[in-house]
């Protein structure tokens, strides 16, 4: 069989990344950091797309990479409707539910629309999803919110969080299906899962206001406070939409939503910055904690995963709070880059059938 040229497109809330592989080999890794300040003039994430296509295209010319070379390009699926897990085909209506953020706005609907874009200028390249953000496999009891008026959704780092639970279960010569484990995606967003033999039962909704804080996200806010600000006639509904999710969290606090330069303003002294750090890991411990009584206490591991793990001393306080409930693994990065990609080239091997997303409401 011939080589299969697969170009993979990963919008974060942060950054965007790229990659080229040949068949499993990666012959071209970039990523492109954004600052609050870059992305401040824009509203909304669908009016990133073009900020975000110049700066792809502009390395892909820099590094003289040829578009019609490219058999597939998959791109980290977005807020579309519900989804089983799987590989799915973007076609237009894909396309449509992404810009309008039919189940909300994330930097992840972009990749749907740039992948579908990309291949569009050469006729015969194909375009790719897999394991996208909406991704639900919750059990009915977990979906109860408290009123009937709202339900509890599936939104998190399903790619990345499947593709680490599938490496550490090959470590232990078992299989994903086997297992129960509690894992923690820390990025712009978190996401703590709790799976179960193969199935992610339960999950925090971090793009919409549940879980931990993270670096531009508020988490769990004080319903009431909440309330209350909503009808002070101060904020719009933007504004108060970006306060839970954009200029929250680390961004809210510290002014800037990159860990890194929290880490580096630590290592020089800044009390301020290690105490929300500090309370960053607290919120994550808590809710390991409240997945641990989901698996009802029968966990054989703790995942940590995403660029903030490679903060050590963030991790120190993480395992401090929760390795009474099962080992703690640490994984920093993330491998979703590669799980796109080995995703494509099963779908280009026959091994696996890709889906046509049809999909018209819930």
């Amino acid at each position: 069989m011939k080589s299969v040229r697969i170009l993979v497109i990963n919008p974060g809330s942060t950054s965007t990344k790229i990659a080229i592989y040949d068949n499993s080999v990666c012959s071209l890794l970039k990523t492109i950091h954004h600052s609050l300040a870059e992305l401040a003039p824009y509203k909304t994430i669908s009016e990133q797309y073009d900020f975000r296509m110049s700066l792809i295209m502009n390395e892909i010319d820099h590094d003289r990479i040829d578009i019609k070379a490219i058999d597939i390009v998959i791109g980290r699926g977005g807020l579309t409707y519900p989804l089983k897990s799987g590989v799915y085909y973007i076609n237009e209506l894909m396309v449509n539910h992404c810009r309008r953020g039919v189940m909300g706005e994330h930097a992840s609907n972009l990749g749907s629309l740039i992948a579908y874009e990309i291949a569009q200028m050469n006729p015969g390249t194909i375009a790719l999803i897999a394991d996208p953000v909406v991704t639900d496999e919750m059990e009915d009891i977990a979906r109860v919110s408290g009123h009937p008026l709202f339900e509890r959704l599936s939104i998190f780092h399903a790619l990345n969080q499947k593709a680490v639970a599938r490496q550490h279960a090959s470590k232990l010569g078992k299989l994903y299906e086997e297992l129960n484990l509690i894992v923690v995606h820390l990025g712009g967003g978190i996401t703590i899962g709790a799976h179960h033999n193969g199935r992610v039962i339960d999950v925090n909704n971090g793009l919409d206001g549940e879980g931990p804080f993270s670096p531009e996200r508020s988490g769990t806010l004080p319903v009431g406070a909440v309330i209350g600000l909503c009808f002070s006639g101060k904020y719009t509904q933007d504004e108060i939409r970006l306060m839970v999710n954009g200029q929250g969290g680390l961004a809210a606090y510290l002014g800037t939503n990159d860990a890194r330069e929290v880490e580096i303003a630590i290592n020089h002294g800044d009390e301020k910055s290690a105490f929300y750090l500090e309370a960053m890991a607290y919120q994550v411990s808590k809710t390991i904690g409240e997945m641990a009584t989901v698996l009802k206490g029968k966990i054989d591991g703790i995942l940590i995963t995403g660029g903030i793990a490679y903060d050590r001393k963030l991790m120190a306080q993480i395992r401090e709070r929760v390795e009474f409930i099962a080992p703690v693994s640490v994984y920093p990065g993330q491998d979703e880059l590669k799980a796109l990609a080995m995703n494509a080239l099963m779908v280009a091997r026959g091994e696996v059938e890709a889906i046509v997303y049809d999909k018209t409401g819930f």
